[in-house]
């Protein structure tokens, strides 16, 4: 039997682990935490249960693929809620937009915007489809390993103009500018500038109309759970709390993996579901083509980061929907302090994540869980100390909850409260510069020219994750899982095993 091993147990790193070790391959799970989960960690605090994050789960047939390899049924470790309205949109001016994939809710809340826009989002959702059609469903779970894949992709992208923005092709459709920020603002959940992600992300709309926007009981933990639960089922192993300090390799070899705690283990393939700097940079640090990749990373576009105030309040909200995005003043200005600039503004535009609305549980009795979120620069460009800044910043966040949601005393309903900042993603994730979301989701930066599947020069590394394609998400690392899946199973087919004397 072949063995590999996947270094991280994020949502890309399990979804693998499951195709390999279902297909045959003895597959190990490397995890430096004490959870699985990756970005999708989870704390368990006075009572309170809190996602770290993702938390909007699309494309639930992905997932329920992961189950169906062996027979089994997602729905026996997992249960999926359905998410209505997908998310509350609310502006300064008190203006509320209820985003759903109800065709008649939906078109009266356009109709109500602006009624002129109606006709012209029904062209937008034939856009969508389109770009779904060829950005998902054709590539979406296909590594791009040389040129000449991204050259026969060319003529389909270009068809729907590729080059433009999201939000430069949604205005070709609608001009009310509330509008064109509900239909934009898709991509911050993958990282990418609504004024800079290639067009081809606007299939994220098609995306939750045909599957909707959904939630696990007990928290996107136990989807994680749920997926540990099948890795283990099917015979994997799992090993937590024991980082990896080297990926060690022979030549163009991958030979085995060596942790911190001296454990070390001779692998056949190995794939990298870790920060892509940190795996080349420090992973293969003995290697000088890992020397030589890892700066030439340093120097591409990164998404910027988040920080995020997770509290736990005495009360229930019945009127706060799941998902609610709280626009600021400002849109685009926001958005180019966030992602060019650096700077960190006054005003904000925040996502509130409510998960007690669908499920009562995630607090004690008679109290509510949340977390407010607000995309911030990375470290790169705004290195401050987030330790000193971040109190009050998260106060800051808090008071623009509670005067937008009308909760005067929301402060004073707060039975805990912590924050989670660039710092944390840097420290805890490893991630470069604190990024949140890996490789911005530019053009320049996707396809063929993000991280490749497979490493160019050594030919049993692999990546998976939001660095490598199709991008960040639970959609698009559960693709790149299946991608990497597939020519991992073909290479160890096709190649012999490694000696295991010789790796150690």
């Amino acid at each position: 039997m072949k063995k590999a091993a996947v270094i991280g147990a994020g949502f890309g790193g399990l979804a693998l682990a499951i195709r390999l070790q279902a297909a045959g391959v003895a597959t190990t799970v490397i995890e430096a935490r004490d959870k699985a989960g990756g970005r999708a960690y989870h704390w368990q605090r006075d009572g309170f249960t809190f996602d770290a994050g993702p938390t909007v789960i699309t494309d639930p047939a992905c997932l329920a693929e992961l189950w169906s390899l062996s027979g089994h049924n997602m729905s026996e470790d997992v249960t999926l809620m359905p998410v209505m309205p997908f998310y509350r949109l609310n502006w300064p001016d008190g203006t509320n937009f209820d985003y759903s994939n109800d065709d008649p809710a939906l078109f009266a809340e356009i109709q109500r915007l602006e009624p002129g826009d109606v006709a012209g989002y029904r062209r937008f959702l034939d856009y969508s489809a389109g770009v779904y059609a060829e950005g998902y469903e054709k590539l979406g779970h296909v590594a791009f390993l040389d040129f000449a894949s991204m050259l026969k992709a060319g003529p389909h992208l270009a068809k729907y103009q590729a080059w433009r923005s999201v939000y430069s092709i949604v205005s070709s459709f609608v001009k009310n500018e509330k509008l064109r920020q509900a239909l934009s603002f898709h991509t911050l959940l993958v990282g990418g500038n609504p004024m800079t992600t290639s067009a081809i992300y606007a299939l994220i709309h098609k995306l939750e109309k045909d599957g909707g926007v959904w939630f696990a009981k007990g928290g996107t933990n136990a989807l994680v759970a749920g997926l540990v639960t099948q890795f283990e089922r099917l015979g994997g192993t799992l090993r937590l709390g024991d980082k990896v300090a080297e990926i060690e390799t022979l030549g163009d070899r991958v030979t085995g993996v060596r942790t911190e705690s001296g454990w070390r283990e001779g692998f056949d393939a190995v794939c990298s579901n870790a920060d892509i700097v940190h795996s080349y940079r420090d992973l293969l640090s003995e290697n000088r083509h890992g020397k030589r990749v890892a700066k030439g990373l340093q120097k591409k576009r990164f998404s910027p980061s988040l920080f995020v105030v997770h509290f736990g309040v005495k009360g229930t909200f019945p009127e706060i929907p799941h998902h609610m995005i709280l626009f600021g003043p400002r849109y685009g200005p926001l958005l180019e302090a966030i992602y060019d600039t650096g700077v960190l503004s006054n005003d904000f535009s925040l996502y509130l994540h409510h998960p007690t609305a669908s499920d009562p549980q995630m607090a004690p009795e008679g109290h509510s869980t949340f977390y407010a979120l607000a995309p911030v620069p990375h470290l790169g460009k705004l290195p401050i100390d987030w330790d000193a800044v971040g109190p009050a910043y998260a106060d800051r966040i808090l008071d623009e909850v509670a005067r937008r949601l009308n909760i005067p005393d929301l402060k004073d309903r707060i039975v805990t409260r912590f924050e989670y900042a660039p710092s944390d993603f840097a420290s805890d994730l490893a991630a470069f510069q604190g990024s949140a979301f890996s490789l911005e989701p530019i053009l320049t930066q996707s396809a063929w020219f993000r991280v490749h599947n497979r490493d160019d020069a050594i030919d049993n590394l692999y990546f998976v994750g939001a660095g490598t394609h199709p991008g960040a998400g639970i959609p698009g690392v559960v693709g790149s899982a299946k991608a990497t899946a597939k020519l991992m199973l073909e290479d160890l087919q096709a190649g012999p095993a490694i000696p295991r004397k010789s790796a150690l």
